[in-house]
């Protein structure tokens, strides 16, 4: 039986969570049509293209992450550094499917579309050097602290969390935060 109750944002949904099983390449217009019950016809009435789709899941993990940085705009460097990594964690933990093909697939994009996706990645790095930074400037962290290593070395750590977080592993979700937390301190103190 096919159905033609799916909205947009049901197929992009639908899109991300394959994206980020079977990779851009490795998912068919025709298999996330049938994953949906719906005929090519009916997909192409919500959508332009494939890429239309990969570029609607990553703008979404784009403005997930940039919102938690947002969120994160109070207290001192560690407070502030505590809630990113917090908020990260949170969006990693929460949106697997959106992260993972944020994370993996955005290289598919075209030009225009990658260099948003650099742009918007570019942003969110910013805030945790420049949290570190002011740290620095603080006396918080260690003079001697790269501000742009340490926070793509901290950002590398978060990222890492779609590969290896399992939701039955012995650590929990305030435990991830926490270790990551506590790990950036001792390399920033």
């Amino acid at each position: 039986m096919v159905s033609t109750r799916n909205s947009k944002a049901d197929v992009v949904a639908t899109a991300g969570r394959m994206f980020a099983e079977r990779g851009y390449h490795g998912t068919s217009m025709r298999e996330l049509g049938r994953e949906l019950g719906l005929l090519g016809s009916s997909l192409y009435s919500h959508i332009d293209s494939k890429e239309d789709l990969l570029v609607e899941v990553v703008d979404e993990g784009a403005r997930l992450f940039l919102e938690s940085a947002r969120q994160a705009s109070e207290g001192s460097p560690k407070d502030r550094l505590r809630s990113l990594i917090s908020g990260h964690v949170d969006v990693v933990l929460d949106h697997q499917d959106v992260v993972r093909t944020y994370l993996n697939e955005a290289r598919m994009l075209d030009d225009a579309h990658r260099s948003r996706v650099v742009e918007a990645r570019d942003t969110y790095e910013a805030v945790f050097r420049e949290v570190i930074e002011r740290g620095v400037s603080g006396g918080q962290f260690r003079s001697d602290v790269d501000p742009k290593i340490s926070a793509i070395f901290i950002l590398s750590v978060l990222n890492a969390l779609e590969r290896w977080y399992r939701p039955e592993g012995h650590l929990d979700r305030d435990e991830i935060k926490a270790a990551i937390h506590e790990s950036s301190l001792r390399a920033l103190t």
